[in-house]
């Protein structure tokens, strides 16, 4: 594959997508990017600003098998992944797998904080293997396969905390904003009047082999030694309470753990998406730069200092790339 199918390809598909989803253009962008480099997204939002239906449409210009699956406090893992069940054939009984809605390329797991801490673990072998194992066996997930998670704002009545591990596996973090007046009216004149928008499948039949060919060639285009080490300390920085950490004590002060390896890797791949994208074949200080916040901003975990100061992730983000100079 050449990088021009691939922009044209992505672009195609990103202007599906907002036929039918009005604003938050970024959104959308790094959603795309996520699915192209192989990772999950987290959706974040108050109800009503579309996260549900950005997915919906997202499913629709790939034209690739869709599932949801709605999140509710009384939810279990058998519910996501599947199960044995006794069936009757031949006047034989034998327990057959019936697989769960987690068998789809593209899965979205709705308002996944409103489910038990045991029931969201219940994805997380499939984020990270491409599999799920039901007593003792395990079940190969379709390839490629991505998980688009939503979620309430924390502080919203009735929600569960993501453990540290699942958050991790997502490799953006996403937030969706309410629309501007304008955007507003074009929300209402899209889905009050008689004529609703739907987005146009892209993607041949074969689209599945197209997905797996656009990822190779993202891992392939070309990251330079001295942006590679300025996201090596970046993520460094966020380590706080580490020697040489490049950043204030005044930064460091709000974080009680840094980012993971996975963050890098994260950086890493969002820029080269990014990208190819853009239609370049080499990584440029602006594409990660880009792409810090939704790769970091739930990988650093901060303590009660910053809680009790309504300090952020993005506003330590933001420091931390103010204090950390490209080489």
């Amino acid at each position: 594959m050449e990088p021009e199918q691939f922009q044209q390809t992505f672009k195609r598909i990103e202007a599906e997508v907002q036929k039918v989803i009005v604003g938050n253009q970024e959104v959308i962008r790094k959603v795309l990017i996520a699915f192209f480099s192989g990772g999950h997204v987290l959706l974040e939002g108050v109800p009503g600003l579309g996260k549900t239906l950005l997915v919906k449409s997202l499913s629709r210009a790939l034209g690739m098998s869709f599932k949801r699956i709605q999140f509710t406090p009384d939810l279990m893992p058998s519910d996501i992944v599947g199960t044995e069940v006794l069936t009757d054939a031949d006047g034989r009984r034998e327990f057959q797998f019936k697989r769960g809605p987690i068998f789809a390329h593209v899965v979205l797991a709705d308002e996944i904080n409103r489910a038990t801490p045991k029931t969201q673990s219940a994805v997380l072998e499939a984020m990270e293997e491409k599999q799920v194992t039901v007593f003792g066996e395990s079940h190969i997930l379709e390839s490629p396969f991505i998980v688009l998670a939503t979620q309430n704002p924390i502080e919203l009545e009735g929600t569960y905390p993501l453990p540290e591990a699942q958050l991790d596996r997502f490799f953006f973090k996403l937030l969706l904003v309410p629309p501007a007046p304008d955007e507003l009216r074009e929300v209402l004149k899209r889905t009050t009047g008689v004529e609703t928008g739907n987005a146009a499948k892209v993607l041949p039949e074969d689209g599945g082999q197209l997905v797996n060919e656009m990822k190779q060639l993202v891992r392939q285009v070309l990251i330079a030694p001295p942006i590679e080490d300025y996201v090596v300390r970046l993520v460094h920085a966020t380590q706080g309470d580490g020697q040489n950490s490049g950043v204030s004590n005044a930064t460091k002060q709000y974080i009680r753990f840094g980012s993971s390896p996975r963050g890098a890797q994260a950086m890493i791949l969002g820029a080269k998406g990014n990208a190819l994208a853009d239609g370049r074949v080499h990584v440029s200080y602006e594409d990660i730069e880009k792409i810090i916040y939704p790769a970091l901003r739930h990988r650093i975990i901060l303590n009660f200092q910053a809680e009790a100061e309504s300090v952020s992730t993005d506003h330590v983000i933001a420091e931390v790339m103010k204090q950390v100079k490209r080489n």
